[in-house]
């Protein structure tokens, strides 16, 4: 059951008209006390923990939060214990709110510990505040589209090649600015997407992002891309493209939504990127071994950082790999 229906179920049941919390749990499979619930009178949509040991005094670091609210109230049913509310203040937000919340609900599943959960549950309120804000912008810049494409681009066929969803999913961490897009173990890829007449020239955002001595085995995944008004494949395509992909893995699912958020792209801003397409010119990877053209961690004297430096390969050169060689390594999911 998604998370959207139990908070429906809930609004439609009488019984919140006065006061009073109403809760229902999300699955059986959850095995902390967490619960879907409703605040009332108000029938604010929230999420309900059901704990021993809090004080008030824990949740005044994010008393600044604007558009979630942290308090704790009585348990009725069990005296002595109290539930850790995190609330939703602004509706606007309950779409993203859901997806954030199912997250929430899959990853605190296996957690027994009570201190565990209560600082996996405050850990993220932070990064929720974060999201909420960048929903206030007018949609991705034209540079963070292309990016973003390129990515799903990439994810897309790393789906294809793989059985475990989930396993590709955690692999992709452009969301969360690291260093390469996608990383697991001893391995790393970079994806770019690059358009315009210099469609080879390659921008490099960092002397750590192809340092071979940070990560054994870097691949970088380049995209020529040439982008029309109303032609070709458009950011909104290929995220429909994935979902549909993964819309019988509920958790994946989830966990996609929940990437896409962080990266910037949001349902309501769909509008901004329908007319923009995108057609492959050219794609190419590469290992980066040996004489690759780059800069690393060891070249730069002290004192220097933030470098960005941009690369130019040729077609004719040594380090371009296959898709089976690069996804035969992908799959790996140990050193």
């Amino acid at each position: 059951m998604k998370i959207e229906s139990v908070w429906k179920e809930l609004e439609a049941d009488e019984s919140i008209l006065y006061s009073g919390l109403l809760y229902k749990r999300f699955s059986g499979e959850i095995k902390p006390d967490v619960y879907v619930a409703l605040k009332a009178p108000e029938k604010m949509r929230c999420i309900a923990a059901r704990i021993n040991n809090f004080t008030n005094s824990e949740v005044e670091p994010l008393n600044s939060l604007r558009d979630i609210k942290i308090e704790t109230i009585p348990d009725q049913e069990h005296p002595g214990k109290k539930f850790l509310l995190i609330l939703l203040l602004d509706n606007q937000f309950k779409d993203i709110f859901a997806t954030l919340c199912e997250d929430l609900m899959n990853n605190v599943a296996e957690i027994g510990d009570e201190n565990m959960l209560i600082s996996e549950l405050l850990a993220r309120l932070f990064k929720w505040q974060a999201i909420f804000e960048q929903y206030k912008l007018p949609g991705l810049s034209e540079e963070s589209q292309m990016g973003l494409f390129g990515e799903l681009f990439f994810m897309r066929k790393f789906l294809h090649n793989s059985d475990d969803f989930a396993f590709c999913l955690n692999a992709w961490k452009g969301p969360e600015n690291a260093v390469q897009d996608f990383q697991h173990s001893n391995w790393a890829i970079e994806v770019k997407a690059t358009h315009g007449k210099n469609h080879q020239k390659i921008q490099i955002t960092s002397e750590r992002q192809l340092d071979t001595d940070i990560v054994t085995n870097i691949y970088l995944y380049h995209l020529s891309l040439d982008i029309r008004e109303n032609k070709g494949e458009t950011l909104n395509d290929i995220v429909d493209d994935v979902k549909d992909i993964l819309k019988d893995n509920s958790v994946a699912f989830t966990a996609f939504k929940l990437k896409l958020l962080s990266a910037g792209y949001f349902e309501n801003h769909r509008v901004y990127y329908t007319d923009t397409g995108y057609n492959i010119r050219l794609e190419r990877i590469f290992f980066v071994t040996g004489s690759f053209p780059r800069i690393t961690e060891r070249q730069i004297a002290a004192g220097v950082g933030d470098v960005r430096y941009s690369i130019i390969i040729g077609d004719d050169v040594s380090w371009k790999i296959s898709e089976e060689e690069l996804f035969s390594q992908a799959r790996k999911k140990s050193a």
